[in-house]
């Protein structure tokens, strides 16, 4: 696309990007994404979908192919390392609420490649790789953006900006726009292994968190092996923490000394949970990790980008369109914002101290509560309502800042 003044601009091609993207083309609009590497990211990252999620992209075109692509997760498992399995629930139990009664484990870089396949040729539809946003400026109608590309500096103008470029996003940087929150003094390792936890332990799930005093751990299958994530103490270095004697021993808590381990890939990394001071400033918009990152026990940060992806262009499209005012746009950021704090944040931070509760009584509270629910239909249902982010869907759609004129 030339410079000339575009409709949106989107900076990074990440799942968040390139969903909002997909979802702007389909509405006719055209589109440019900027991605500062110079190809699609090939990292594991995240790798759950939820049940909606899988609904919103079946309505794009896109949950099939991925689908076939990855791991369908039908029960989710709770237990604890003295009590043994606390809970298995089934999402059947909310088939009446989504089309896909599953998580799927799928590396994200799955879903970008199958994106960018679908709209390549599209002519409403242009990527530029190697292509960092390095400033950004707003007038009452337009956006302007600098982007480095080739050791050049090129301006672009268009009349909506979105930031989906990452927990370090030039957007929200540039516009000094505050990113609320801490950093747990923990790292978390996730160790990829062969071993295969279905014989080891039968009846396991292939999404299984195991609550532990002294050292938590969560099992999340994924095609051809399994992914274990335990907490690296602080005043563990990240040299010590990344040893080969540290990765065996840690493996070793879970996996008998006489079953082979071998570890094919780690990874350790620090968990933050933060929030935009607002995801709208004037022309421009945060999603995804620029604008919320937390920790990934309940796999929410993927989805509730995606999440804030299709609630954003389902308002921005019609603006554009001329079919509604601007005035819903300030749905956005109230919306996504406060299920953000609320469910997103509040869950995650949650589901850790759960997991790693050193107190008795609320050790207790946490096997009760995960008993109860497994004992009693309408309390799993709720259970699986919130772990599908199937409340935050539903109080997001709830709230509006005022009646909206039409277009």
């Amino acid at each position: 696309m030339s410079n000339a003044k575009l409709p949106v601009i989107i900076a990074g091609a990440g799942p968040v990007g390139m969903v909002a993207a997909a979802d702007l083309v389909r509405q006719n609009i055209p589109v440019l994404v900027l991605e500062k590497n110079d190809a699609l990211s090939s990292e594991s990252r995240a790798s759950t979908f939820h049940p909606p999620t899988l609904d919103m992209l079946d309505d794009l075109g896109f949950a099939s192919t991925l689908i076939a692509q990855g791991l369908k997760a039908p029960t989710v498992q709770y237990s604890s390392s003295e009590d043994g399995v606390l809970g298995t629930f089934d999402f059947a139990a909310i088939s009446d609420l989504v089309r896909h009664p599953f998580r799927l484990q799928a590396e994200q870089f799955k879903l970008t490649r199958i994106i960018l396949d679908a709209l390549s040729g599209n002519p409403l539809f242009s990527i530029a790789f190697g292509s960092e946003v390095k400033s950004v400026e707003q007038t009452s109608d337009t956006v302007k953006v600098v982007v480095t590309a080739n050791g050049h500096d090129t301006p672009h103008e268009c009349a909506w900006l979105i930031g989906a470029d990452g927990a370090n996003s030039i957007v929200r940087r540039g516009q000094d726009m505050e990113f609320e929150g801490f950093t747990w003094p923990e790292r978390f390792l996730v160790m990829t292994t062969p071993v295969d936890f279905t014989a080891l332990r039968p009846g396991v799930s292939s999404v299984s968190y195991v609550a532990d005093p002294e050292r938590w751990y969560f099992l999340l299958r994924i095609l051809g092996a399994w992914r274990v994530m335990m907490p690296v103490a602080a005043e563990t270095s990240d040299e010590e923490a990344l040893s080969e004697a540290y990765v065996t021993a840690s493996i070793r808590r879970i996996v008998p000394a006489e079953l082979e381990a071998r570890i094919f890939h780690t990874t350790l990394y620090r968990v933050h949970q933060r929030v935009a001071a607002n995801f709208q400033k004037g022309r421009t918009f945060l999603a995804g990790d620029a604008a919320h990152i937390n920790n990934p026990l309940g796999g929410m940060g993927m989805n509730g980008g995606i999440h804030d992806a299709l609630n954003l262009t389902a308002k921005l499209g019609p603006v554009i369109n001329g079919t509604a005012d601007e005035s819903i746009l300030a749905d956005y950021d109230l919306q996504r914002r406060t299920v953000t704090m609320q469910a997103i944040q509040g869950d995650t931070i949650r589901n850790k101290k759960n997991l790693e509760a050193k107190d008795e009584a609320d050790r207790a509270r946490f096997r009760d509560d995960i008993r109860a629910a497994a004992a009693d239909p309408e309390k799993a249902r709720a259970l699986l309502r919130r772990i599908a982010m199937l409340d935050s869907l539903e109080r997001a759609g709830a709230l509006h800042v005022a009646e909206h004129r039409p277009g």
